[in-house]
């Protein structure tokens, strides 16, 4: 019969469907600051579970968590920052639960990003 050949390559098949898949996080972002002086910084953020090189990943989850992903509607933080003018741009590009984030703001500096993003761009 021609199609025995098939035989074990199908069961061979049918057999790993019942490996589960490795499980992805349900968010990722990468975060970036650049400074006027040319300096970049930049992390990744997954959420559910928790992780990236964001060092307060936790954190930034759950403020994200609590304005489902939007970064324009995060509440700021009251935060003491110095008055030194010394701009960066913040930005931000990825997925929140499958849906397409995208930001971009300029700060006064990194303190005031930090506080006006509730610690999302705090590193």
């Amino acid at each position: 019969m021609v199609f025995s050949s098939f035989a074990p390559i199908a069961a061979a098949v049918l057999g790993l469907s019942g490996v589960a898949a490795p499980q992805l996080p349900a968010s990722t972002i990468q975060l970036s600051l650049h400074e006027t002086t040319g300096r970049v910084s930049s992390v990744s953020l997954t959420c559910d579970p928790a992780g990236g090189s964001h060092p307060k990943a936790d954190l930034a989850c759950a403020t994200l968590t609590g304005v489902d992903g939007d970064i324009a509607h995060i509440k700021p933080r009251l935060q003491r920052c110095t008055m030194i003018y010394s701009p960066v741009d913040a930005a931000a590009l990825g997925l929140w639960h499958g849906k397409p984030v995208t930001f971009h703001a300029t700060f006064a500096n990194k303190c005031a990003a930090d506080a006006q993003t509730a610690g999302v761009f705090g590193f």
